[in-house]
């Protein structure tokens, strides 16, 4: 077996029930639910006009400023999957454009997010197909491999196995594992009804804002008017 070149299917999922309702989540709410571990570092940015990313990932390990394995996994792609791919991080060479972009969108292709570099961004700014890259650059990328399909890899810090669950908006990308999806959900959902309830406090002007002071109290500040304090459970 060629090591370094290789393709792999993806064996397990996530149900597209539980992609779908994801994408009523902010990417926010699913970090503080994961011990804010599982996103990638801000390097990696929208570059479409807006709108949700939330699929399945197709995984892609390449050398940088190599797009041929990206190509393949176009092709292999299911409807409503994510192509995540480690291009190391590198921008010198785009590893895609707006033809791939029109392909992977007729494709049903959920959206691309590339470490590395992307060019034709006037093409990916007037459209809602979603694409977070690392940078920009004019020069086009080379189709020789090698590279894997559907293998784990690591975008900045985030470990991505394929068949997790993507996400992203305006905030960043986060990753779910497989098996913890409908854990998060049901977690993230119920963070969500949370802060409503304290976006309802705020305007009716009941919020409880005690827990700051107590907070700095704890925590040794010195200087607090003590005689002030109220004793009462904060809320964040």
């Amino acid at each position: 077996m060629d090591f370094g070149f290789r393709i792999f299917p993806v064996e397990k999922r996530v149900d597209k029930r539980i992609v779908e309702q994801f994408r009523n989540v902010v990417t926010p709410h699913i970090s503080d639910n994961m011990s804010r571990l599982q996103g990638a570092s801000c390097e990696l940015r929208p570059y479409h006009k807006e709108g949700k990313l939330s699929g399945t990932a197709i995984t892609v390990k390449t050398r940088p400023g190599d797009n041929l394995m990206v190509h393949k996994a176009i092709d292999m792609a299911q409807p409503g999957e994510v192509i995540v791919v480690d291009a190391g991080g590198d921008t010198t060479n785009a590893i895609v454009g707006e033809i791939m972009q029109r392909i992977a969108k007729k494709n049903g292709i959920a959206g691309f997010i590339i470490n590395g570099a992307i060019r034709d961004t006037l093409a990916f700014k007037n459209d809602t197909f979603p694409i977070y890259a690392k940078g920009v650059t004019h020069r086009g990328p080379y189709k020789d491999g090698p590279g894997e399909i559907n293998v784990p890899i690591s975008l900045n810090g985030m470990i991505i196995n394929p068949g997790d669950l993507i996400v992203g908006d305006e905030d960043g990308l986060v990753v779910i594992p497989v098996e913890d999806a409908e854990e998060i959900l049901a977690k993230v959902q119920k963070q969500a009804q949370k802060e409503e309830e304290i976006f309802q406090s705020i305007e009716a002007g009941t919020v409880d804002r005690s827990w700051v002071d107590l907070t700095l109290q704890e925590k040794g500040c010195k200087g607090l008017d003590t005689s002030t304090f109220i004793s009462s459970e904060g809320s964040q």
